[in-house]
């Protein structure tokens, strides 16, 4: 039914598009004409970027070249609000990375900027397919000018993704799959909670679930087990011992920020920045590093030295991050955290009364004041409950040792055909590959049955699947998009 469905509002769309467009014939009912769709398959491959820029508009930014790709970079119009496209219209900046019109697609998106180099997530690499990925509203350059805050929603974003898709399906006329990591795992789960059409395939990467903001006893659980005893003392020796020397640390948190030019009008004060940073400590390592890392740790923070306790705590969380410079890019992160998202609140218990003064601050302190904010407690209680109970093709995969994963999705009877999958020992960039061999060929068989590449071999022994293109060290890089510390 799903697929009926949504095969019938494709077509429409095609019909509407092509018909704009003048690039194609309405195909009768009745027989398919083989010979008459091969040939506008082909047609399509010699004129990618014609094909692309007919559509309403789509402009081009830019064309890089990528051996055995072609890789666009454009802008594609969008109603500032889906409701009321009246109000006017910003551009948004996307990236097609091409293979083949013949081939299935994976929509990503980071849920934040999109990068301009040519780059292949996993799921693009294992379906051998093209990719499109989509910056996320608000962050610039795709920010509407004036920017309406309220106009920033999980809604209106997943309604971006909604015009993307129904604007380039007619030319990607395969399967399509979601895809993001972190907050874009979050986004492509929103995507489906709104469009559940769209797609016939979700692959989530960790994803964080905030159901009941003021409710983070998880995340105590999550920090008093993680890892090994020693490396939890030392990063929390460490984390007292920047709290014990404020005062000194403090010295030369003012001299960078005169030689860098940081300013904290944003936060409030120095203080409050390097206190956020210091507090971000424990998080930022477990979030982006391994346990074989805390042999980089101090190991007696009460008798290191001030440059030992500084560059810790600075290569893990920071110190630029509090800033108004660092914060800037990251104004939307922050005004959705504080209006739909939620954010965790952590408790220290190796530290004692007195050494804080902030506690974990919330998002209101990271956006500027002239912006305002309200929480909407139910819009994520929507979303878990959505899942739950319609999941349907989708792919969730955590990171046994990332902290982002203490609050995960979860499925319920209702969900079909849909899983939650932890990658041992795994951070914050936790991924298929990093599976336990079961689970690694029971994924990467999902996925290309979504996608509809799977083998007769895969359908009927799993254990059989891999990923059909080859690694590219360039294309496939697997390192975890570092976020400054405290965001997913």
């Amino acid at each position: 039914m799903r697929k009926a469905l949504r095969g019938a509002m494709a077509l429409g769309v095609l019909m509407g598009t092509l018909g704009t467009a003048g690039t194609a014939t309405a195909v009768q009912s009745g027989a398919v004409d083989t010979t008459t769709a091969t040939a506008r398959v082909a047609a399509a491959e010699a004129d990618v970027l014609d094909r692309l820029l007919a559509i309403p508009g789509m402009s081009l930014i830019q064309e890089k070249p990528y051996t055995g790709y072609r890789f666009f970079v454009l802008n594609y119009t969008q109603p500032v609000d889906h409701r009321d496209p009246s109000r006017g219209t910003f551009q948004q900046r996307i990236t097609v990375l091409h293979k083949d019109v013949s081939r299935p697609t994976v929509f990503h998106t980071s849920g934040y900027g999109v990068s301009t180099n040519p780059s292949r997530r996993e799921p693009t690499q294992i379906i051998d397919g093209n990719q499109v990925s989509m910056e996320y509203r608000f962050f610039t350059p795709s920010r509407p000018d004036p920017a309406d805050w309220s106009d920033l929603d999980i809604w209106q974003a997943a309604s971006d993704q909604h015009r993307i898709y129904q604007a380039l399906k007619p030319l990607y006329g395969e399967n399509w799959l979601s895809t993001g990591g972190s907050k874009g795992g979050m986004t492509a789960t929103y995507y489906e909670r709104f469009y559940p059409r769209d797609m016939d395939g979700v692959v989530a990467y960790v994803a964080p679930n905030d159901v009941v903001n003021k409710e983070d006893s998880a995340y105590d659980d999550f920090f008093a087990t993680v890892g090994t005893k020693e490396c939890r003392d030392r990063l929390n020796g460490v984390q007292r011992e920047a709290l014990v020397r404020r005062d000194a640390l403090m010295e030369r948190y003012a001299a960078a920020a005169a030689e860098n030019g940081w300013t904290f009008g944003t936060i409030g004060s120095m203080d409050h920045a390097y206190e956020a940073v210091v507090l971000d400590y424990v998080w930022g390592f477990w979030q982006y590093s391994t346990l074989a890392d805390c042999e980089s740790i101090p190991a007696d923070a009460a008798n290191a030295t001030d440059e030992e306790i500084w560059n810790s705590v600075d290569t893990i969380a920071g110190f630029s991050s509090y800033t108004d410079q660092g914060l800037s890019g990251y104004t939307p992160y922050y005004y959705q955290a504080g209006t739909q998202l939620g954010a965790p609140t952590i408790t220290f218990p190796h530290i004692e009364d007195g050494l804080i003064r902030y506690g974990y601050q919330p998002p209101r302190n990271f956006v500027p004041r002239s912006i305002p904010m309200r929480f909407q407690p139910s819009a994520m209680r929507d979303v878990d409950n959505w899942v739950r109970r319609n999941a349907r093709q989708m792919l969730f995969v955590y990171g046994e040792n990332d902290p982002w994963g203490a609050e995960p999705f979860h499925l319920g009877k209702g969900a079909k055909d849909s899983y939650v999958l932890t990658a041992p020992g795994m951070n914050h960039g936790a991924n298929v590959a990093g599976l336990v061999p079961g689970e690694k060929a029971l994924a990467t068989a999902r996925i290309l049955t979504w996608a509809g590449v799977a083998s007769a071999a895969v359908e009927a022994d799993p254990s059989k699947a891999k990923p059909l293109a080859k690694f590219d060290a360039k294309l496939d890089k697997r390192d975890v998009e570092r976020e400054p510390t405290l965001r997913p």
